[in-house]
């Protein structure tokens, strides 16, 4: 026996469950968004976006900005100095790499060095 799902789409702006005939995305702040909408308010993003879009610079997804500010969050590296923990590590007589990933019982032994 087959199965089949269909997907409803329903304007967010509506309350009264009009139809939406398309899925927007776009983004502001560093923050993607998601909008399902009716032909009307599809119309009425665009022309609210309009002046801004015919202004704006397009920006590949995997773009990192270029604006001078840096991303707060985790490094590559996790959050730590890889060279401080590599130092660490060959005056302690712990096994690392000279590069590549260090090994996460390395890590633990270079956090627990430290408190």
């Amino acid at each position: 026996m087959a199965q089949v799902f269909q997907v409803l789409l329903v304007c967010d702006l509506h309350e009264d469950g009009t139809p939406g005939t398309e899925t927007v995305n776009f983004a502001l702040d560093n923050n993607a968004y998601e909008v399902d909408v009716c032909e009307s308010h599809g119309a009425q993003l665009r022309e609210a976006f309009a002046p801004f879009v015919a202004n704006g610079r397009r920006v590949s997804r995997s773009s990192s900005g270029g604006s001078g500010r840096r991303r707060r969050g985790r490094s590559s590296s996790g959050g730590f100095d890889p060279a401080a923990v590599r130092a660490w590590a060959r005056s302690n007589n712990v096994k690392v790499s000279e590069r590549g990933r260090i090994s996460s019982e390395v890590l633990e032994q270079y956090n627990a060095a430290q408190n």
